[in-house]
């Protein structure tokens, strides 16, 4: 389960960050009351997942994080979980990290590494890489959160560029040590399928059957297993920037597998709202709305053979 969980802070005020808007004082007026709301709001919906899969999602991916102790504090709403967790802290001006957790019952954890990128003038999130091994198969898991598209897109775009490259060269070591690779790349890039970064720099194509024909060294983005309109909605437009993207290892007869049921953007009535029903925020500009987040989550299946 990957989800951008929209500004998951704790309520103090962290002097090495930019965090002050979340604090009883700040423009957000962040209380402890507003917080626990988004515990519950958050923890029902994985609670959800489990009741209509059957398990708590092995894997928890999400973004906007503050810190491991809020992320530990949500995993405390979730009875009966065996999750252990793989917190990476980046240095990003506000403080907000990718936060994983996986299921130490039916996941290991072999090895983590992450990766920075140095923009100018300001950091952003690092890209972290985890190997996992489920049921004896390896994968490798890799979890982004690219720079926004604040300010203005022609200003932002080269910097998800060098992201970009970052990813692909890790991509591409993975590819140089074990070939096929089961490789499974996630995270909200703030780019849809189309732009350049995914489709040009990361090779990555929503058109399964042409990936199929000839994979090389392209990523299946798994958009194109689905007509679903997107997981987040801005400026009355509906925008594909969550995404999950595997190498062609996931669709040999070998280690982990997908079917076309494999992806899908997660939603119930109570996280849609509007006539757009678009994702149910937590704030929109200053102005609290009490929502679960302004993404939806991206739940990803894959079988071990």
């Amino acid at each position: 389960m990957w989800w951008n969980v929209e500004n998951l802070f704790d309520t103090l005020d962290d002097p090495e960050t930019n965090d002050e808007e979340f604090t009883p004082s700040g423009r957000k007026r962040w209380t402890e009351k507003k917080l626990l709301l988004k515990y519950m709001r958050l923890s029902h919906i994985i609670k959800v997942v489990r009741l209509k899969t059957g398990t708590y999602p092995d894997i928890l991916a999400f973004a906007e994080v503050e810190n491991r102790k809020v992320f530990n504090k949500l995993l405390s709403f979730l009875p009966d979980n065996a999750y252990k967790t793989a917190y990476h802290a980046s240095d990003d001006p506000r403080g907000i990290d990718i936060a994983l957790a996986y299921d130490s019952t039916s996941l290991t954890l072999r090895h983590a590494v992450s990766r920075s990128i140095r923009l100018k003038g300001k950091n952003t999130r690092d890209i972290t890489l985890y190997d996992f091994v489920a049921g004896g198969s390896p994968f490798s898991l890799m979890v982004n959160h690219w720079p926004s598209r604040a300010l203005d897109r022609a200003w932002s775009e080269p910097q998800r560029l060098l992201a970009a490259r970052s990813a692909r060269s890790i991509v591409d070591s993975l590819w140089s040590t074990a070939n096929p690779a089961d490789i499974i790349v996630i995270g909200d890039f703030n780019d849809d399928p189309h732009d350049t970064s995914i489709r040009s720099i990361m090779n990555a194509t929503t058109d399964k059957t042409a990936f199929l024909k000839s994979p090389g060294n392209k990523l299946f983005n798994c958009w194109g297993l689905t007509g679903e309109k997107g997981s987040c909605f801005f400026m009355g437009k509906w925008l594909k920037f969550d995404q999950v993207m595997v190498s062609a290892g996931l669709f040999d007869t070998k280690g982990l597998s997908i079917t076309d049921s494999a992806f899908s953007c997660f939603s119930i009535p109570h996280m849609r709202t509007g006539k757009k029903h678009r994702p149910y925020a937590t704030y929109r500009g200053p102005k609290f709305l009490g929502g679960y987040s302004d993404h939806f989550p991206l739940l990803f299946k894959a079988r071990v053979r």
